[in-house]
């Protein structure tokens, strides 16, 4: 076969094996457990990983000193399949409710419930898949491609685990949202379409999430405790001229 039509004939048949995947959850992968998704903005976690968030620009965190975090929980309710059963969704569950509230209250003491002074903490699994990886650079020289396609449909390629997850947070007293994030993370690939996914294969991206909603929530109370304070009677003062001019 001559090389240019090797390459076409390669390009054709990899359609459908080859893709681009945005590290970010997209507008379209919203699943509808938040309130608004309206002022999701692009952002860094702690740990350098592009999520989409938004926190409130009046939030004063020095007026929270518990945090309650609700079970969590599958939004919308997945269906269990055989590549993943109930067991490993059950399991990934449990082990998101587990780290949070591990990584969360190196921060803040955990409540019983929401109340004044508590920030609730309301997270969903939103998104469980497994897929096909997209092709490693090397495999773009034309022959390899080739191999990588027939590997593909032969179901004996690596197969990408993917889970998303959205959270928002709430004042435990009023039940105003204060903040919101929405993002995903890539877990253990599993050796072929027909490898049965489970919990352990992605503990690490639930560690990760929760390790940022730790680090982040110590990086705003630093940030609001460097922040320089009005004078002493300076604030009482503005009240006073303010009643004084009306």
């Amino acid at each position: 076969m001559k090389l240019g039509l090797m390459i076409g004939t390669v390009c054709i048949a990899s359609i459908g094996v080859v893709g681009c995947s945005s590290k970010v959850t997209q507008p379209d992968e919203y699943s509808g457990f938040l309130s608004d998704y309206s002022h999701l903005q692009e952002a860094k976690s702690p740990s350098g990983a592009e999520v989409m968030r938004w926190v409130d620009p009046d939030l004063n965190l020095s007026r929270y000193t518990a945090v309650y975090i609700e079970p969590t929980q599958f939004y919308p309710k997945p269906q269990a399949t055989t590549k993943i059963p109930d067991s490993t969704l059950q399991g990934i569950n449990t082990y998101y409710n587990q780290a949070l509230k591990r990584e969360l209250e190196k921060s803040l003491p955990l409540a019983n419930g929401p109340g004044p002074g508590v920030i609730v903490v309301r997270a969903a699994i939103t998104a469980v898949s497994s897929k096909t990886e997209s092709l490693k650079p090397y495999e773009y020289i034309p022959v390899a491609l080739v191999a990588a396609a027939v590997s593909t449909g032969a179901g004996i390629r690596d197969q990408e685990t993917t889970l998303g997850t959205e959270a928002q947070f709430l004042d435990g007293d009023s039940g105003k949202v204060i903040a919101q994030v929405v993002r995903k993370g890539t877990g253990k690939p599993l050796a072929n379409d027909s490898q049965v996914m489970k919990a352990d294969d992605v503990k690490g991206v639930i560690d990760g999430w929760a390790s940022d909603l730790h680090q982040s929530y110590q990086a705003s109370a630093r940030a609001a405790r460097s922040r320089p304070m009005p004078p002493r009677g300076l604030a009482p003062r503005l009240i006073q001229r303010a009643r004084s001019a009306s």
